[in-house]
C-alpha cells in the first residue's frame, strides 16, 4: 500500500515529507495485533490438541488469560472450522444448571497441524519402487500409481468441465482444484490462459516424486482438450503452480501427452536420491 503521491515531491516541503514517511505506522501497528491475535489463537487450538476437548474456563486456567478473552478466540476458531462446540461429558451427579460446553478440534483443525501424512506417504512410495525392482522399472511404477490416482481425482473435474462452455472449462477447473484444497485460480494471459494453483498438499511428496506433478499435467491436458506446459511448481521451489494452457485447435491425446510430460519434467521437483 502507497500512502505518498508517486509524483516528485518539492525538497523545500519537509513536514509533508515527514507525515507520508510516517503513515504506514498505524498499518504495521494493525499488522502487529493481528499476528499476536492470530498467535494467541493457535495457543487455544494447540491446548486443545494436547489436552482434548477443553472448556473455556480450562483453556483460561490453562494458558493464563481471561475467559472473555478465550470466548473471543473460540468464537473465531468456530467461524473458520478449525473447532467445534460440544456438551461436556459429565461423569457422576449432574449438578444444577446449564452443562458447560467444552471445544474440541474439527478434522479440518487437527489437518493444520503437523502431520506424519507425508512421510507416510514418501515411504510407501519408495515401497512401490522398490518392490518393483527400482531403477526406471521402479520409476514407472510410481508413474502408475500417481497416473491412477490423478485419474480417480479427475472424475469430479470432468464433470465441472462438462457443465460448461469450452471457453470457460480453465476457470471452471479452477474452482474444482479449489474445492480440493489448491486453492487455484485462472487468469487471461496474452496468447492464452494460466491456471495457478496456490497452495499444494503433496508438495513435500512431489518434491522427491516429480512423477506426481507430470500426472497432473497429463490430466489438466486431457480435461482442457490442449496440450499445456508447466511454467512454475511449488515442489521445486516456486512459490505458485503455475500452468500455462494456450489457446487454438485441440491436439491428439498422443500429441497431449507428449508434450505435458516434457514440459513438466523439467519443473516438477527432484528424484529421490
Amino acid at each position: 500500500m502507497k500512502y505518498a503521491s508517486e509524483a516528485p515531491q518539492d525538497p523545500t516541503a519537509g513536514p509533508a515529507a515527514g507525515v507520508h514517511a510516517s503513515a504506514p505506522a498505524p498499518a504495521r501497528d494493525e499488522e502487529r495485533v493481528h499476528d499476536e491475535q492470530r498467535g494467541t489463537r493457535n495457543r487455544v487450538a494447540r491446548s486443545i490438541l494436547d489436552h482434548g476437548p477443553s472448556t473455556a474456563a480450562e483453556l483460561a486456567l490453562r494458558l493464563e488469560l481471561t475467559q472473555a478473552a478465550v470466548r473471543r478466540h473460540l468464537d473465531t476458531l468456530v467461524a473458520e472450522g478449525v473447532v467445534e462446540p460440544r456438551e461436556k461429558r459429565v461423569y457422576g451427579a449432574r449438578t444444577r444448571g446449564r452443562p458447560a460446553k467444552a471445544f474440541a478440534l474439527t478434522d479440518c483443525g487437527r489437518d493444520a497441524f503437523d502431520q506424519a501424512y507425508d512421510k507416510l506417504a514418501g515411504d510407501a512410495l519408495r515401497w512401490i519402487a522398490q518392490a518393483a525392482g527400482g531403477g526406471e522399472m521402479g520409476e514407472a511404477a510410481v508413474a502408475a500409481f500417481a497416473r491412477a490416482r490423478m485419474a480417480a481425482q479427475a472424475e469430479g473435474y470432468r464433470r465441472a468441465l462438462e457443465a460448461v462452455a469450452p471457453e470457460s472449462r480453465a476457470e471452471a477447473l479452477a474452482r474444482a482444484l479449489t474445492e480440493d484444497g489448491y486453492a487455484a485460480t485462472a487468469r487471461s494471459a496474452p496468447v492464452g490462459e494460466q491456471l495457478c494453483q496456490h497452495h499444494c498438499p503433496v508438495a513435500h511428496v512431489a518434491e522427491q516424486f516429480p512423477q506426481l506433478c507430470e500426472a497432473e499435467t497429463e490430466v489438466f491436458s486431457r480435461l482442457l482438450g490442449t496440450h499445456v506446459q508447466r511454467l512454475a511448481t511449488i515442489a521445486h521451489g516456486d512459490g505458485v503452480c503455475t500452468t500455462f494452457i494456450p489457446r487454438g485447435s485441440p491436439q491428439s491425446e498422443k500429441q497431449r501427452t507428449t508434450k505435458t510430460t516434457t514440459a513438466s519434467a523439467s519443473t516438477a521437483g527432484r528424484n529421490p536420491a
